[in-house]
């Protein structure tokens, strides 16, 4: 397994039960790369998140997070990684300090940088103004925005970000796809990002478009496109996915 990558899947499949829902999935994802994991709704990608964070067991195939197995590692291949779920995790009877204290205090970080980091972090999210606020005064939109900037604080070298945007406002979707590519750009970390939204996926994003289970394209976004002889990545997605969305 190649240290060279943030990320390498090979052959990993899953199933509940008789029911399969990832089959053979095999992709890398680069250092300092964004790259996008687009699907539908059902198309596994949060399953696929959940292998790689060890929330389930070990399935056929292999994960391995900067060259290291995560089947034989365990929890410890997870130390670089940072990740926002597509379900809220925040305790919502403290204060946003609180849970960015809380989440700061659990990788070691000495009070100064954590007071730095919560700082900036809030400030790129337009949130410095809820700092002292419970989350449970918090917009469903403000809470997503806190689960985010946690993430980053221990500055994270691999960030997994599953439907990070559900529920939110267009202007506040463009500023943390923004401020992720910042990261990747300017730190060097690299990027998972799934969604199903064709319009957080930029053309030279890398891109991988997730299907029943089953890895039908990747490459850049702009590749995709072209490969596919489409006009568009919405015509493309449309095209690759469509047999599912015709399913019952």
């Amino acid at each position: 397994m190649s240290r060279s990558q943030a990320l390498v899947l090979r052959d990993l499949s899953f199933s509940y039960g008789t029911k399969p829902a990832l089959t053979g999935v095999t992709f890398d994802v680069r250092p300092g790369s964004f790259t996008a994991l687009l699907g539908p709704n059902g198309a596994g990608k949060t399953t696929l998140f959940s292998l790689i964070a060890r929330l389930f067991e070990p399935a056929p195939g292999s994960i391995a997070i900067e060259g290291v197995d995560v089947a034989r590692a365990g929890s410890r291949a997870l130390a670089p990684v940072g990740i926002v779920f597509q379900q809220p995790t925040l305790d919502l009877d403290l204060t946003v300090e609180q849970n960015l204290r809380y989440f700061a205090a659990l990788h070691g970080l000495p009070r100064r940088l954590t007071d730095a980091r919560i700082a900036d972090g809030l400030e790129a999210l337009s949130m410095p103004d809820w700092r002292q606020s419970r989350v449970r005064e918090l917009s469903g939109g403000q809470r997503r925005r806190v689960e985010i900037v946690r993430a980053f604080l221990h500055e994270p070298r691999l960030l997994l970000l599953d439907e990070p945007t559900v529920g939110l406002d267009i202007p506040t979707r463009a500023a943390i796809v923004d401020r992720v590519h910042a990261i990747c750009r300017e730190r060097g970390a690299a990027a998972l990002w799934a969604t199903h939204l064709i319009d957080e996926v930029r053309g030279s994003d890398d891109l991988v478009v997730l299907d029943a289970g089953r890895v039908v394209a990747a490459g850049s976004a702009g590749e995709v496109v072209r490969r596919s002889g489409a006009e568009s990545l919405g015509h493309a997605f449309d095209r690759m996915t469509r047999s599912k969305a015709a399913a019952p």
